[in-house]
């Protein structure tokens, strides 16, 4: 998905993201992996996303923005 917040593919599927900001992430059930569902689109959705990527083990989540 187009936007700032990106899952890139040193993802290790460890579900932080999926329940630190879960209107945004989502699990690719094939491959085993988070990606963004949706980009934030509020204040609240911002910060949460924020979090994950801040949370993130394996630094997986960036943002262009």
């Amino acid at each position: 998905m187009d936007g700032k917040f990106y899952v890139d593919d040193q993802c290790i599927d460890c579900d932080l993201c999926r329940e630190t900001a879960p209107e945004n992430f989502k699990r690719q059930e094939d491959g085993g992996y988070s990606y963004v569902y949706k980009q934030p689109e509020n204040d609240d959705e911002a910060t949460q996303c924020q979090e994950a990527m801040e949370g993130c083990p394996v630094e997986a989540i960036g943002e262009d923005g």
